[in-house]
């Protein structure tokens, strides 16, 4: 029986090295310490991407609940026939709808513009009439970096409008 002989360059192996050969296959120190520097490499930029992305999805977040929670009051308030609070405190960032409670993110800061006289102690309240207005004024939502979104509601129809804003 013959053996066949197949070149070295089809097979990918050198005299001397792999399974029969003399030095066990592996990877060189040099290649480890290569592969570790991409890794870290690569974390490094990814970390703060993700975290930014993370604190972009909170803010928007809350914004589309403050929203929510100001369509739901009018709702409410046209189908029940009764007047709707919705109660805002800057100082725990909670805006509050009967039993439903939104807070923000405590590294969000809240504020509120109301009508003086519905407000009580430490929280603005916006009302909204069986009619479909409402007592007027707004919220506004800042992110650490003091980028931010108005929310406005608007007196005669009790419509909810959002401005952003941003430091420059």
């Amino acid at each position: 029986m013959a053996k066949a002989k197949i070149p070295m360059w089809a097979t990918g192996t050198k005299p001397g090295f792999g399974p029969t050969g003399g030095s066990a296959d592996g990877f060189t120190m040099l290649e480890l310490l290569v592969a570790i520097s991409i890794a870290a490499l690569l974390l490094a930029v990814t970390v703060p991407a993700t975290a930014k992305m993370y604190e972009s999805m909170q803010y928007r977040s809350a914004v589309r609940d403050a929203i929510t929670l100001f369509a739901s009051a009018r709702y409410k308030a046209i189908n029940s026939g009764r007047a709707q609070d919705v109660r805002i405190n800057p100082e725990t960032g909670e805006m509050r709808l009967n039993d439903t409670i939104k807070r923000l993110p405590e590294t969000m800061r809240l504020s509120v513009q109301s009508a003086r006289e519905l407000n009580r102690e430490n929280t603005g309240v916006i009302r909204f009439y069986p009619e479909g207005g409402s007592s007027g004024g707004g919220v506004d939502i800042e992110t650490p970096t003091g980028n931010g979104v108005k929310i406005s509601v608007d007196w005669l129809v009790g419509s909810v409008s959002q401005h952003k804003y941003a430091v420059e």
